[in-house]
């Protein structure tokens, strides 16, 4: 049987009737990387937010979908896919529903969409922002949307969580302390927005913006982030 050859001979040799023949060599793997193009699949996994502002009487909820890429394999990743924000109020209804399909957009555009969070976290309210539940400054709902999906990124690996477990351990002391200096009264948790996991009198962190910096050995420290006037 003859076989016409279409493309251009770059190299031959030539093989011996008595030298076996070679096998094909298997062809390199190919990974799905995150790209416009790719087709959404039937099913995506996804996560919930809840996000309760003192401005509002409605709760809005923030659903991130993500695709699993190369499942089962070594180079198995998980991407952010698409955004839905839905609430009973409607005062927002035409820049939140703007703000989903430019979110949605990016995150199927592939490459680096962390950068979503910083822009979103520097959008101020001209009415001025609000206190959420912690004692921790909000300058916007949007910044709050930026934040949710800060939590997302982080859940999913695309971002790293900045406070290590050394860290992490020398601000539980620090509350140790300080709780046993000053021994407050520890209320249960209940339902109630305004209830804060920080010490009633603590000051603004000028880092995190949250109501966590106590006064500890002489120096103003955030229980919070672990910022100190002491360095």
């Amino acid at each position: 049987m003859a076989l016409k050859i279409t493309s251009k001979i770059v190299d031959y040799a030539v093989v011996k009737p008595d030298e076996p023949a070679k096998a094909p060599e298997p062809a390199a793997p190919t990974y799905v990387e995150m790209h416009e193009k790719l087709k959404r699949p039937e099913f995506l996994e996804g996560s919930t937010y809840k996000i309760k502002t003192p401005t509002s009487e409605h709760a809005i909820y923030v659903t991130i979908n993500d695709v699993v890429l190369n499942p089962g394999s070594d180079h198995e990743t998980r991407r952010p896919f698409e955004i839905f924000i839905n609430s009973k109020n409607m005062e927002h209804y035409q820049w939140i529903s703007a703000l989903t399909l430019i979110i949605s957009a990016v995150f199927r555009k592939g490459g680096d969409c962390t950068f979503l969070v910083e822009e979103l976290n520097s959008v101020f309210d001209p009415k001025g922002g609000y206190m959420k539940r912690g004692g921790r400054w909000m300058p916007s709902l949007v910044a709050e949307i930026g934040d949710v999906l800060e939590q997302h990124l982080k859940r999913i690996g695309m971002l790293d969580d900045e406070m290590d477990e050394h860290q992490r351990a020398y601000l539980e002391q620090k509350r140790a302390e300080f709780n046993n200096i000053n021994a407050p009264a520890q209320a249960e948790a209940d339902c109630d927005d305004s209830a804060e996991i920080y010490p009633a009198g603590a000051q603004m962190c000028s880092k995190c913006h949250t109501k966590a910096a106590v006064q500890m050995d002489g120096c103003l420290t955030c229980l919070a982030c672990g910022d100190s006037k002491c360095g």
